[in-house]
């Protein structure tokens, strides 16, 4: 196979991994970053002298693409692995679901409600087939079998925090996902949950990873925001800064979210931008404060009533070593909103104002003074939403315009987004993307041509 050009829109860990795989098999790869730091979702950032991740993340035991990347980056034996507790705040009171007997004494809900509530989750653990649930409404398939008032008094609650009212067009491939991931992380049934973390954050991570990408001789170009990006003669790409400089590729990769991706690429047909600019998505607003002293001992405190502005609590110093946050506790609040939502314009004094009044509502004895530092995070692109027949309207990772190709989160269609999934998606798609036709042998898309990669993704 000879060498190509090939650029990479997005720093993110899609990117870097797809930036990894390229170089190892010798081609000359560029990766194009906006920001000014690699990362992505996952970049890291300070809070005051402490530097942690922006929004949070954890590893669990079955992340087995992401542990695999850790090996070659030579991080995954500093993994730390603990013992997790689950919080629940319902009815004004704040309960623990940690282990089966917390769970037959969880107060809310009866003894039928419970059994019916650990059967949909045991249920949804061993399916295998998640296609047909894309035709079943999320609420329609948990109101069957967990009954009325398990759905209205949990799931409902946590649909709405996470989708908003875009959940009544959400699939039940969605529950699905969600559940597949966080029961395996525990080690038998509902009785454990381990969940590991590396010392730095993802900090440590980037910076590591971005030093073997160096090592493969990849062109890291941060603070190059995309403006267009074109198909030339040749076969060759351009792609065009916001500063007016162009540079040209065999092959451009963007992995950018769908909406974004389609405003960039010039040359997309009247179809793939309708199906790429359809793909609806939630952002997040997520808060990270650093405090004196700890809220509880949850890492997670899920939050039922519906009247809070946030999420649920991340408590990321349950999880992590406090000795990591200068011996304080670091605190995630996380808004998942329509990217067009009005509480992006809110400043962080307003969104702090709001927070805190809530926060306290949950830890009577959280007091205002406790607050060391407090930053608010805004992306209003995070996951696509899995609508119902999600995957079958989904866009080609191959376009139009010869030589480009767009992947990103919207393409995790068996999966929730998370960093496993996304390498994951990045070690898979840098296969077929290696075994695509060399820019000599692809002047033109043809329907050969994206019958190849059609192929590669679903066998002849």
């Amino acid at each position: 196979m000879m060498t190509e050009r090939w650029g990479i829109v997005g720093g993110g860990l899609l990117g870097m991994t797809l930036a990894h795989r390229l170089a190892q098999k010798g081609n000359q790869v560029t990766l194009l970053e906006g920001a000014s730091q690699l990362g992505g979702l996952a970049a890291p950032w300070s809070l005051g002298e402490i530097v942690w991740d922006r929004h949070y993340h954890v590893t669990l035991l079955s992340d087995t693409y992401l542990r695999s990347l850790l090996a070659e980056l030579g991080l995954e034996q500093e993994m730390q692995w603990v013992e997790t507790r689950t919080g629940f705040f319902t009815d004004r009171k704040l309960y623990s679901m940690s282990n089966t007997l917390e769970f037959l004494r969880f107060p809310p809900l009866g003894l039928l409600d419970k059994l019916r509530l650990g059967a949909t989750i045991f249920y949804a653990s061993k399916i295998k087939n998640w296609k047909r649930l894309e035709r079943i409404p999320v609420a329609d398939w948990l109101e069957r079998w967990s009954g009325r008032r398990t759905f209205e008094k949990i799931w409902l609650p946590l649909l709405r925090a996470k989708l908003g009212e875009s959940y009544r067009e959400t699939s039940a491939a969605f529950i699905w996902a969600t559940i597949r991931r966080m029961y395996a992380a525990r080690r038998t049934g509902l009785k454990k949950e381990m969940f590991g973390y590396i010392s730095g954050g993802y900090a440590r991570i980037i910076a590591r990873f971005a030093e073997v990408l160096v090592q493969e001789q990849v062109s890291l170009k941060l603070s190059h925001k995309v403006r267009h990006v074109t198909s030339a003669g040749g076969g060759e790409v351009v792609v065009e800064f916001e500063n007016g400089r162009q540079e040209h590729f065999d092959q451009v990769v963007l992995t950018l979210p769908s909406p974004v991706a389609a405003h960039i690429c010039r040359g997309l047909t009247e179809e793939e931008q309708s199906r790429l600019s359809s793909i609806r998505y939630q952002g997040i607003i997520c808060a990270s404060l650093l405090l004196k002293q700890p809220l509880a001992d949850f890492y997670i405190t899920n939050l039922t009533d519906a009247n809070f502005p946030f999420t649920a609590v991340i408590e990321m110093s349950a999880l992590v070593d406090r000795q990591h946050f200068g011996g304080h506790s670091l605190v995630y609040l996380p808004k998942y909103v329509a990217p067009d939502d009005p509480a992006f314009s809110l400043s962080d004094g307003q969104l702090a104002e709001i927070f805190l009044g809530a926060l306290k509502r949950i830890y009577p004895h959280f007091q205002r003074d406790d607050v060391l530092c407090l930053r608010v995070s805004r992306v209003p692109y995070v996951f696509p939403i899995p609508t119902l027949n999600y995957s079958d309207n989904l866009p080609p990772i191959v376009t139009s315009m010869p030589g480009v190709y767009i992947v990103n989160s919207a393409h995790i269609v068996n999966g929730t987004l998370n960093v496993n999934e996304t390498v994951q998606l990045a070690e898979a798609e840098a296969v077929k993307l290696l075994s695509l036709p060399s820019r000599e042998k692809k002047t033109a898309v043809s329907d050969d041509y994206t019958e190849t990669y059609c192929q590669l993704v679903t066998g002849p």
